[in-house]
């Protein structure tokens, strides 16, 4: 699927700004749970996604820095800054999305001059054909836990050769993050179940690899869904489709993205709910005091109560 990039400034303003003493509003020194971090591996996270991954693995041997932490803002409308880049120069791992979600991490890591760090991008190690040739990748893996299973493996083997000291602590963290996995792997069983096929709805393709492992068929334009996270309005006919699916009962849930909005995306939603068709928000970042398998365990139950008994 197409996406409105996170943006980075030109390098030449980020040069200007200066890399010491400045502050921002979407890093900070603190790993994604607030804590100041002890380790002895700097790890730099593009969002809290994959902080709070790093976290549960690293444990003690990583101080993690998560750059877009703020569960309120839309992440496309990021703009990285020059605490970005200084805290990118220090990081020995870099953790990013990748598939043009998160573009700015590259551009300020080379800015940054850190050729030392190691670079772990999710889209490449999802093995995922990322110019499929019958549609548009989507690049929200997070979504997708084959593909996050393969990052906690490859992010403790980053760790356990930046501090072998570490490796016995990280194995033991990676085995407890994977049983997280397969509980997860088991609720998603459970609602596909429960789904039994139906079909649903979204704003934006955000929750899709989620949604298709659950057996859902989506049923939204794929013009829709593509315009609002572009941030563009899908034409009126589309729209008119979208609408459609509501009035005419033909999903069972809406799932939607509560970090964007817009007129078309208000539209469906009270298209939704005016309906009677039960509407389930997700995010691109981690709510406050979440961490990834807590979070995607609520989302999965959240979906599963929408369907009703």
């Amino acid at each position: 699927m197409k996406t409105r990039a996170l943006i980075a400034p030109a390098l030449f303003a980020v040069a200007a700004l200066g890399l010491a003493g400045c502050a921002s509003d979407s890093s900070a020194n603190a790993g994604s749970d607030g804590s100041a971090g002890s380790g002895t591996v700097t790890v730099i996270a593009s969002t809290n996604v994959y902080g709070s991954i790093a976290e549960a693995i690293g444990g003690d041997a990583v101080t993690v820095t998560s750059i877009i932490d703020d569960p309120d803002k839309d992440p496309h409308e990021y703009e990285a800054d020059a605490r970005t880049q200084l805290e990118l120069s220090k990081a020995d791992i870099v953790i990013e999305n990748g598939g043009g979600y998160d573009d700015f991490v590259d551009t300020m890591l080379k800015s940054a001059k850190n050729t030392d760090a190691t670079v772990l991008t999710a889209a490449d190690i999802s093995g995922y054909d990322q110019e499929p040739s019958d549609g548009e990748f989507n690049e929200h893996v997070w979504y997708d836990y084959p593909t996050v299973g393969k990052v906690a493996e490859k992010f403790a083997a980053a760790v356990e050769k930046a501090d072998p000291d570490a490796a016995e602590q990280v194995k033991k963290n990676l085995a407890t993050f994977q049983e997280g996995l397969k509980g997860l792997d088991s609720d998603v069983a459970a609602l596909k179940a429960k789904a039994d096929g139906k079909s649903v709805a979204i704003t934006e393709p955000v929750p899709l690899y989620l949604l298709e492992a659950a057996g859902f068929s989506n049923a939204t334009p794929d013009e829709f869904s593509e315009s609002i996270e572009e941030g563009t309005d899908a034409p009126v006919r589309v729209l008119q489709d979208t609408l459609a699916l509501f009035s005419d009962k033909k999903v069972a849930v809406l799932v939607y993205n509560e970090q964007t909005d817009g007129t078309q995306t208000e539209q469906v939603l009270k298209a939704a709910k005016d309906n009677g068709i039960p509407v389930v928000g997700v995010t691109e970042t981690l709510p406050k005091g979440d961490d990834y398998l807590g979070w995607q365990k609520k989302i999965i139950s959240e979906i599963s109560s929408a369907l009703g008994a």
